[in-house]
């Protein structure tokens, strides 16, 4: 791996490439630059690279997803995306990663995992900074970065920090989002974009838990129980797993939906797909009445959960219309959530550089030749499931092949 460089350096120096941030977008984007004989300097803040790596996947990584297209992506463009992901798709880092023998696997609706340490996936893009050497470029990984200050002039950026003066023609800016502050998230990418008159969309938490409040609150005596549902936010919808927490609604399903919900919008929810919950109340001959209505949802739902929708949901008399009506609520029954659970428990940040400021093909500001931004930092959201690493792969591949 690059040797990382401690201690505050005296004078100016100089490197073709500055890339701030060595998360994964940061490092794809260096490896790459180096391998083609740029010499990099890659500034961390935080005392090691690869934090949100090392977390990512339960601490497997989920590297990327094999289904991968632009309409995995949340963004105002939603056709920013095609070109990086054209040119580097999923089977390109598959093969970085079968080239270093690392052992995965593919789990459900595409997502591929290491079978074991997500350390590995750090390695690797440790290694292929390190390759740099072989092209007679380089890769310095300067962490402990602190107090950085970012000027330009007609042909240069320059990088006041802790460690001392850095410059070159081309700044790549990696620092990623707001989420997960506790692993060293800051605002640094927007402040930089708006710095240079770049527009920034409002970063808000994305993949996120949901919080139910007021009468809704009494959900939160379910937390622990989990089922398949429909969630759905405006006219986005997903069919994963609910769970309901102490605080609200998480699980697969909901924090995909988090991405495009509103404050003030409805959340709504089928809980049972596809499935005829009260059929047997109207069969001739049936008993109608809240008893043989719990048996009928604990046959579909998890017993909880079943015995919390009688408690609220049970129709307003047993009539075939009104037992189909109430079939109807419980296939599209409405929460509204009071909020998110806000940026420390979003896996990622919605929002941010707008795209429209950015060329699709390079990632290179459009009015500041030579600056760039990659990953999280972009106004581009992936969904759960692999989707955001390879928004980081890509974009940064697009970069580095262009700095």
């Amino acid at each position: 791996m690059p040797e990382p460089v401690e201690g505050v350096s005296s004078g100016l120096r100089r490197f073709d490439v500055l890339v701030l941030g060595a998360g994964a977008a940061g490092l794809m984007c260096a490896a790459v630059a180096g391998q083609r004989g740029r010499r990099v300097a890659l500034l961390e803040h935080n005392p090691q690279p690869g934090r949100k790596i090392l977390i990512s996947g339960g601490g497997r990584c989920n590297f990327t997803n094999v289904h991968c297209t632009p309409a995995n992506f949340l963004s105002a463009n939603p056709h920013y995306t095609k070109s990086a992901l054209a040119l580097y798709q999923p089977s390109h880092f598959l093969e970085l990663v079968e080239r270093y023998q690392i052992p995965w696997h593919e789990k459900t609706l595409g997502q591929l995992f290491c079978d074991h340490s997500a350390q590995a996936i750090l390695d690797m893009l440790l290694a292929e900074c390190e390759k740099a050497k072989e092209a007679s470029g380089s890769v310095e990984l300067v962490l402990n970065t602190r107090d950085i200050a970012v000027e330009a002039n007609s042909d240069a950026f320059r990088i006041a920090s802790s460690h001392g003066d850095f410059e070159a023609a081309a700044l790549v800016v990696a620092t990623g989002g707001l989420s997960i502050p506790k692993l060293g998230a800051t605002s640094l990418a927007y402040d930089l974009a708006r710095q240079f008159g770049l527009r920034v969309i409002q970063p808000r938490p994305a993949l996120v838990p949901l919080i139910l409040g007021g009468a809704e609150a009494g959900w939160t005596t379910l937390a622990g129980v989990s089922t398949e549902a429909i969630v759905q936010a405006r006219q986005t919808q997903f069919r994963e797993k609910l769970l309901v927490t102490h605080r609200g609604l998480s699980g697969p399903a909901v924090l995909q939906a988090s991405s495009y919900w509103q404050p003030g919008q409805p959340l709504f929810v089928d809980f049972a797909p596809d499935v005829e919950m009260l059929r047997p109340l109207l069969a001739t001959g049936a008993r109608r009445d809240p008893a043989a209505l719990r048996l009928a949802l604990r046959t579909v739902l998890p017993q909880r959960l079943a015995d919390r929708l009688v408690d609220v949901a049970t129709p307003n008399g047993w009539t075939n219309a009104a037992l189909e009506n109430c079939e109807r609520r419980l296939h599209h029954w409405e929460f509204h959530p009071t909020g998110t659970e806000g940026f420390a428990k979003a896996e990622v940040t919605a929002g941010g550089i707008d795209t429209d400021g950015l060329n699709s093909r390079t990632m290179e500001a459009r009015s500041v030749p030579g600056l760039f931004f990659i990953g999280e930092a972009v106004d581009v959201t992936g969904h759960l499931g692999g989707f955001n690493f390879q928004w980081a792969w890509s974009s940064a591949a697009a970069a580095g092949r262009t700095v």
